[in-house]
């Protein structure tokens, strides 16, 4: 890794458990941005979430979110009126955070990966990967790698267990390794909306998806 800032290594062993927003579940979170920020005002918020019975998501005005199912056999959602169905594992599932979403379990308990971010002011591109990946950080971004299935590598840096992650600032460069799978967040600022619509977020610079 050639980076101004070292790799900062997050455990899933040092995460508290914490009530939702709206009270209905646990979560626990990996990462935020800026740092220091709260629910109310984090630019992005990457986190698992156990869910244990059915009812609603809590709504976060501004907020885009991406729900990864990590455990179990899924739910059915309902999004702003729409049903989703999301039984498949590491499926990146993208939604509006700020639309009434509600949650039936499909088959028992159930974990999320969640990545949010504020629309306005914050890009994420998620992806969830195996193999042996070379990942470029460019200046400005931020890379989270979250063990979703199995262990990873960070070469020459680290091995993450299951759910630890590493967050790392750009500019730089990284090879991860996993034989299982891992969950890459790419986060940048959104560039002005004055200076016209924001482009399409960046592919992550992985060789293989899962």
């Amino acid at each position: 890794m050639t980076s101004e800032e070292p790799i900062r290594i997050l455990r899933a062993a040092d995460r508290p458990a914490a009530r939702w927003k709206n009270g209905g579940g646990v979560t626990r979170e990996i990462a935020a941005g800026p740092e220091g920020s709260g629910m109310d005002d984090f630019g992005w918020r990457v986190s698992l979430a156990e869910v244990t019975a059915d009812g609603a998501f809590s709504v976060f005005p501004g907020i885009d979110r991406t729900l990864t199912l990590a455990e179990g056999a899924g739910m059915d959602l309902e999004i702003g009126g729409v049903r989703r169905l999301v039984d498949r594992r590491y499926v990146p599932q993208r939604f509006p955070g700020d639309e009434p979403t509600g949650c039936r379990l499909l088959a028992g308990p159930v974990v999320n990966f969640n990545v949010m971010y504020r629309r306005d002011a914050v890009s994420a591109d998620i992806a969830v990967v195996r193999g042996d990946l070379a990942l470029a950080v460019r200046p400005g971004e931020s890379l989270l790698i979250v063990a979703l299935e199995g262990a990873a590598e960070l070469a020459g840096s680290a091995e993450l267990g299951p759910y630890d992650a590493a967050l790392v600032t750009g500019p730089g460069e990284i090879e991860l390794r996993s034989a299982g799978r891992a969950a890459v967040v790419r986060l940048a600022p959104t560039p002005a909306r004055a200076h016209g619509p924001a482009p399409a977020p960046a592919e992550p610079g992985i060789a293989q998806r899962a």
